[in-house]
């Protein structure tokens, strides 16, 4: 069947089918996040999807925002989607956060098809793993435990919500924001997230643990998977464990510190223990969750900085989160540390980072600043908000977060576009698009090198 196929098939059909098997593995990772945006857009844009109409650049806006797992809304989730809308949501969120083509491989060995090095390429950059060898086992583990901690979060969530809203109601609440919290989506059935139940310790730490884990990376979840004391585990895996426990104690301890007077914040619960949940999981949520227990256009301006720049640092590669990744920005530190000590490498845990993941984590960060420069400039011209707010809102997209100052209802459809953008490259990864642009053949041409004074 495969020799006679071809031959009956129109020139321009062959030429085509061609032309896709030579996309480049970023390539065709780009067009299947497009292409699942776009059908995402056309289910919700049907009558059955909304209570009232909506604008074909709201429902594209709101279906990239779920398959890139942003969060960012433009209308209100839960009063403006039906139940076959919010829906499709929740499938967008699944198959956005876990990968599309991590389902794909599980669907073909289910159907006894057999992963060649092309698709096994696309599915290593979809999921920003570097091995091939241990890919399809970890698409495997990776499944399961997404899976096994979504399921655990609905169980733990529902015995919060079916006594507050009946069985059917609180078991389906329970499902869709276990789903959207270890996929680290944001999306929320209220207007206001989760404030309602900012000192509830059942919420608080179940959504924490949900897209914490999420945003750990599947590789580091496979790896804690594997085996069971700190010394065996890969490096990557070491230092995403340290980072975490290092930046979110921290982050809490600042917005204590920056929040505790705020009358509209933290000064504003009723005890202690509230003021502490709340400090936790404003601290947590800003590495790509999305939720907030706070008003976030009531935070203190330190404090809304703060939260900037946690997004931009974002979660782990090979994860649910955005931003440039905690490893990249540990690995920008290292490597100053290491300039500054006049030392020829960056070394941590024993083991020595080499020039090309240095370059590597440069490369993300510089292309992650320009492109955040460049969309941050465009709003200020077409958008009539304070610097800090769109500032805010567009590190919030491009790093996939979802939290928002209240403007994205506000843009006007210059500015929604350019914030819909931000997605789509936040969640392809900046270095991804920069090979989709400019990937060419090793140049052959070996050049003197020429000296240059930095600093």
């Amino acid at each position: 069947m495969r020799e006679w196929l071809p031959w009956v098939r129109p020139p321009q059909l062959r030429r085509l089918h061609q032309g896709i098997i030579d996309l480049s593995p970023p390539r065709v990772l780009a067009l299947v996040f497009a292409l699942l945006a776009l059908v995402g857009a056309l289910l919700l844009k049907t009558p059955w999807a909304t209570h009232l109409p909506i604008s074909w650049l709201d429902v594209l806006f709101t279906a990239m925002s779920a398959v890139t797992v942003t969060g960012l809304v433009v209308v209100d989730t839960g009063s403006s989607f039906t139940l076959f809308g919010q829906s499709v949501l929740l499938v967008l969120i699944q198959l956005g956060g876990l990968g599309f083509m991590t389902f794909a491989v599980l669907i073909l060995q289910l159907l006894g098809g057999r992963i060649g090095l092309h698709q096994q390429i696309i599915l290593r950059e979809a999921l920003n793993h570097t091995s091939l060898g241990s890919l399809l086992e970890l698409v495997k583990v990776l499944l399961v435990i997404s899976l096994c901690m979504e399921g655990v979060g609905m169980l733990v969530l529902a015995t919060q919500w079916i006594p507050e809203f009946g069985f059917w109601e609180g078991l389906y609440r329970s499902l869709f924001y276990a789903v959207s919290a270890f996929n680290n989506a944001g999306f929320s059935l209220e207007s206001d997230s989760l404030s309602a139940y900012v000192g509830n310790p059942v919420i608080n730490l179940t959504i924490t643990v949900l897209f914490i884990t999420g945003g750990l990376g599947f590789a580091v979840l496979a790896d804690l998977h594997q085996k069971r004391r700190f010394q065996q585990l890969s490096l990557h895996t070491k230092l995403m464990l340290t980072g975490t426990l290092i930046l979110i104690p921290v982050s809490m301890l600042l917005i204590l510190l920056l929040e505790w007077r705020n009358p509209a914040t933290l000064a504003g619960l009723p005890d202690w223990g509230e003021r502490l949940w709340a400090a936790w999981f404003q601290a947590a949520t800003p590495r790509s969750a999305g939720f907030n227990t706070l008003d976030i256009q009531a935070l203190h301006p330190a404090t809304v900085a703060l939260l900037t720049g946690l997004m931009f640092i974002g979660g782990g590669s090979s994860s649910t989160a955005g931003g440039i990744k905690l490893t990249t920005f540990i690995v920008l530190i290292l490597a100053t540390r290491a300039v500054l000590r006049q030392q020829d490498e960056a070394v941590v845990f024993g083991r020595a980072i080499g020039p090309e993941t240095v370059a590597r984590a440069l490369a993300i960060t510089v292309i992650s600043l320009m492109a955040v420069a460049l969309a941050t400039f465009l709003l200020t011209v077409t958008e009539p908000f304070p610097f800090q707010d769109i500032l805010f809102e567009v590190m919030s997209g491009f790093a996939t977060v979802g939290l928002s100052r209240g403007l994205a209802p506000e843009l006007s459809e210059i500015g929604k576009g350019v914030i819909l953008v931000c997605m789509f490259v936040g969640r392809l990864g900046p270095l991804t698009l920069a090979f989709i642009l400019t990937a060419r053949g090793k140049s052959r041409v070996q050049y003197s090198r020429g000296e240059i004074y930095i600093g």
